[in-house]
């Protein structure tokens, strides 16, 4: 048989899988979108079918076999790299059996409804049995995944390949100091008004805003939608339907127009990746750290700019007149950058954010190395978050049930939303040095196509190819370097002071 009818065997089985993979997805994402109350135990047993299902496809006898006869085939670059990747994910996923894999899903289904019953009772101890055996199940996943120094490095690299409790005990160890001292300069000075943006902001003219938004950003609608759920996410089920989900607050603008710029900008590099590449690799994203990249650039380098809002803020106040028609530029690009300490992760700002993913990260490691029990989180969370930010967290729905993660069984991935900021500074800096005048190009006619090209051929396109380090020297020249972001949010606060 020929090196190219071997592969074109590869490619086939590895799309099945994908549909199958896809298929699951469809279900979570129905799960946390329309899913009627009583449906969710079957909907569970479903997810875990499938889940088992498409396991034992990718972990299939005949297909290791292809794979290893492949390996000295003769393949053109991206071949090569498909089949390289894919080796290692096979040799990764035959380290669990399908009754682990299928016993897992059950456990992250159960875990999901418990989280969504305990915020509604705004108890932790609802959700306590079913985190507790899903840790225990992390941590055994750890162990059959294996890792050299510490047991969460085996999670971590799941999401951020190559990524390690030593690196990133020196990254946030590297970035803690410098952002106390940045929060102590901003506090210090006047708080800036927002009570503007606390106003009743009614629900349909917020959803129509968004849809407005996520529309003039690049998101394609005929490749994906939006929905309404408990907590945002980005889910795709190939790179021509990517879903993205908000919520409202009708008291805080805020909370919808964020949260859908930042999801957004997940989905644009979903429907950025090479379409031809379905189930392969080089179809998917490079890591979440890249992808949270993306979604903050987006966020918060773009979408909390005052050269964003010079454009925008007119057009914002042509859906809330009564709400906004006062409202200066500048007073309103201050508002909306406020660095306030608070115990939302999400609505928090640039600078506080990343204390939010210290406690989350420290929080994980323990539990997976044994050192915290699952009981305890309350506890250490509330301790936490009092002697980092200086605030009283008011209950577990606000504390530590506030993100669905642990409840989708996914440990190792907060700290990617602070390297995610890290290499989005990085990214932007790059963009701007590289596009002449898109600052005020974005401005003066709200057209950011010409920053979203150069994300596709930059970042989007290379899916898998490279980690996230290759990938970040390859675009920036340089290894990831937190002081980028440092400057950046340093140059934004003078520029924010009246």
């Amino acid at each position: 048989m020929t090196s190219m009818a071997d592969y074109n065997i590869y490619k086939e089985k590895m799309q099945k899988i994908a549909d199958v993979r896809y298929a699951t997805a469809v279900l979570q994402w129905d799960q946390e979108t329309y899913l009627p109350a009583q449906g969710a135990t079957h909907r569970s047993r479903q997810v875990a079918t499938l889940s088992e299902l498409a396991h034992t496809m990718f972990t299939d006898a005949e297909l290791g076999n292809l794979l290893n006869q492949l390996k000295t085939a003769d393949l053109q670059p991206d071949e090569r790299r498909n089949v390289d990747l894919s080796q290692e994910d096979y040799e990764k996923q035959t380290k669990f059996t399908p009754a682990f894999v299928r016993k897992m899903s059950e456990a992250v289904s159960a875990a999901f409804h418990a989280w969504v019953e305990a915020r509604k009772q705004n108890d932790f101890s609802v959700f306590e049995p079913a985190l507790t055996e899903l840790v225990a199940l992390k941590r055994q996943e750890a162990e059959l995944l294996g890792y050299k120094e510490h047991p969460y490095d085996a999670l971590l690299n799941e999401f951020e390949k190559g990524m390690t409790v030593q690196q990133l005990d020196a990254i946030f160890n590297g970035v803690k100091e410098p952002l106390r001292q940045l929060l102590q300069q901003v506090q210090q000075q006047p708080e800036p008004a927002d009570d503007f943006l606390h106003q009743h902001f009614p629900k349909q003219q917020q959803w129509e805003w968004g849809m407005y938004l996520a529309k003039q950003l690049g998101f394609d609608f005929e490749a994906g939608r939006q929905d309404i759920s408990e907590h945002p996410f980005t889910i795709n089920f190939g790179s021509r339907d990517v879903r993205i989900t908000t919520r409202i607050d009708e008291k805080d603008f805020t909370n919808m127009t964020w949260s859908t710029i930042h999801e957004v900008g997940h989905a644009l590099y979903e429907q950025g990746l090479p379409e031809e590449m379905y189930g392969l690799p080089l179809g998917e994203y490079a890591s979440l750290g890249i992808h949270e990249s993306q979604s903050r650039l987006w966020e918060n380098c773009v979408g909390r700019s005052k050269t964003f809002w010079k454009y925008y803020l007119p057009v914002l106040k042509q859906y809330f007149p009564e709400q906004l028609q006062e409202v200066e530029l500048d007073a309103f690009v201050r508002a909306i950058n406020k660095i306030k300490p608070s115990f939302i992760r999400t609505e928090a700002d640039e600078l506080t954010y990343h204390f939010h993913v210290i406690v989350r990260y420290e929080l994980e490691k323990r539990l997976i190395e044994g050192s915290l029990q699952v009981k305890d989180i309350p506890s250490y969370w509330n301790e936490q978050y009092q002697q980092l930010l200086g605030v009283t967290v008011p209950g577990d729905k606000q504390g530590c049930l506030q993100d669905v993660h642990w409840g989708h069984g996914s440990f190792g991935y907060f700290p990617t939303y602070s390297l995610g900021s890290f290499y989005a500074a990085q990214l932007w800096k790059q963009a701007l040095k590289e596009l002449d005048g898109l600052e005020d190009e974005i401005s003066n006619t709200g057209n950011c196509q010409r920053l979203l090209e150069w994300l596709r051929q930059k970042v989007h396109l290379h899916g898998r190819r490279y980690t996230s380090g290759e990938l970040c020297e390859l675009v920036t020249d340089e290894k990831l370097n937190s002081q980028i972001f440092l400057n950046y949010l340093q140059e934004k606060i003078n520029s924010l002071q009246p």
